[in-house]
């Protein structure tokens, strides 16, 4: 008797908006399409808000934020995401499922790393809903005594993006319900479903009305109106960066705290003395994991010139041995784009490159049906050419050779983004004087998208403002009040 390798198809269950503790359809009662990327068909109808959705989720969540949820001690908090934690993990396959269904990844990548980051990013933020705190300040007078304490910045709106719906979700409200804020979600328009779901597990799990609200919609009109509204304290975005130069404007009228976790064009550098094997695999998880639609994804490889060829030859090999089809088959290793608009900007790019350098494999769609891109590598490529300076977000790979360590950073610098870095070497020394030198908010030595919910993620210069995860981002979600005593 065989194993099965392909999971079932899972049940849509919710379509509508949360706001105040409630599933209600939008005020206009207008849908948009959610899709399957695999197949191209549509999958379900989800409520589509406008400005008076978000008006209705933010005086909720202003009500939930002075009344119920301010009575709650910080240990309740963290019980609460305990419990949300718990009940995420008793429905892990349903949500797996779900995600692959509604964003195309394969399962065995959301089983494996999707759902246990999002359980455990629950978790560390619920053990840290006690520990938000303040200090006594020893000011120059004994007449005073002086102290700090940390309180929650309010009404929280939320913007996630469509390359890990959960995962982005998990991000964002572990650290802002720790805080003890209240949130106003907008999940990607493209990938609402999951959200929707553990929106549902929310309110099993006891959240009082108000607190959690998800408003499905576009950017220019549902996210739009929540950047705008005089009642959000903060916005919270993770996406591209000119959406987050729009946002900036929009909120200047407001003064609304802001934090961006944005995108990248991250330097994966593989020196002739790394272990090849080693850096080959580490080349094909830093740009054909979640089919390339990753944020830090290694989209620029540097490759030293002494050993550039050989790379080349084995990476080429590699590359057309990986397995891309049905995102439910437990063997496959990459799925589809998560939307036809990301799909054709994928191939338009490779035309680009096509153009500017030498084609090495890929370059065309993986199958007639549903948005699949071969993994695409490309050589010959000089850091100035567009494939080499500007996002692609899917499966595309620039190698890009080097001639020593000053020529390297030179390169590795020369970009708008400051995301993330690998390095491959097995020279510590090597790999110390590139973390120390490359602009970026994460470096990996010897390893790639290697994550944890305690260890801080973000980046410098166009790749975002303030950071995800760890401590610095309840920093996020907190005022510091200093308090004055007179002991006279």
């Amino acid at each position: 008797m065989t194993a099965m390798t392909t999971i079932a198809m899972p049940t849509v269950k919710q379509t509508k908006n949360l706001i105040d503790g409630k599933w209600v359809d939008a005020a206009s009662g207008r849908t948009f399409n959610a899709y399957n990327p695999s197949t191209s068909e549509v999958i379900a109808e989800v409520a589509e808000s406008d400005a008076n959705d978000v008006d209705r989720a933010v005086r909720a969540a202003q009500d939930a934020f002075q009344g119920s949820w301010s009575k709650f001690t910080s240990r309740e908090r963290g019980k609460l995401l305990y419990k949300l934690a718990d009940l995420i993990e008793d429905n892990a396959d349903e949500l797996a499922a779900l995600e692959t269904l509604n964003n195309g990844k394969p399962i065995s990548e959301v089983k494996a790393a999707d759902v246990p980051l999002v359980i455990a990013t629950f978790r560390y933020y619920a053990g840290w809903a006690d520990k938000i705190y303040g200090e006594t300040v020893p000011i120059d007078s004994n007449d005073f005594f002086v102290y700090t304490k940390k309180e929650a910045v309010g009404v929280c709106g939320q913007i996630i993006p469509w390359n890990f719906p959960m995962l982005m979700l998990a991000w964002k409200w572990g650290p802002a319900l720790a805080a003890g804020n209240t949130i106003i979600l907008k999940p990607a328009e493209q990938t609402p479903l999951t959200a929707l779901r553990i929106g549902e597990l929310a309110m099993e799990a006891g959240f009082p009305k108000g607190v959690i609200n998800i408003v499905n919609g576009f950017g220019e009109s549902a996210g739009d109106a929540l950047v705008k509204h005089r009642g959000v304290d903060k916005i919270a975005f993770t996406g591209h960066y000119e959406t987050a130069q729009l946002i900036m404007k929009s909120a200047a009228d407001t003064l609304k705290r802001i934090t961006f976790e944005l995108g990248g064009k991250s330097p994966n550098v593989v020196f002739a003395d790394a272990d090849m094997e080693q850096a080959v695999q580490g080349a094909m998880m830093g740009i054909f994991f979640n089919q390339g639609e990753v944020c830090c994804a290694g989209s620029r490889l540097f490759v030293e010139q002494s050993s550039h060829d050989e790379f080349i030859e084995k990476f080429k090999v590699a590359a057309e041995s990986h397995r891309v089809g049905d995102p439910f088959d437990l063997k496959t290793q990459q799925g589809a784009q998560v939307s036809k608009e990301q799909y054709e900007k994928i191939l338009s790019y490779i035309d680009i490159g096509k153009n500017e350098a030498e084609l090495v494999t890929g370059g065309e769609p993986a199958q007639d049906k549903g948005w699949f891109v071969k993994p695409t590598i490309f050589a010959g490529v000089s850091n100035d050419m567009r494939i080499a300076q500007e996002e692609i977000f899917g499966p595309v790979v620039s190698v890009i050779p080097f001639k020593d360590h000053d020529d390297l950073i030179r390169q590795a610098n020369d970009t708008v983004y400051g995301l993330a870095a690998a390095v491959w070497t097995q020279n510590i020394s090597k790999a110390m004087r590139l973390a120390n030198e490359v602009r970026a908010g994460t470096v990996w030595v010897n390893c790639y998208n290697t994550f944890d919910p305690a260890a801080p993620f973000g980046g410098y210069k166009f790749s975002g403002h303030g950071r995800e995860c760890g401590k610095d981002a309840i920093h996020n979600y907190v005022e510091t009040k200093t308090v004055w005593v007179s002991t006279k």
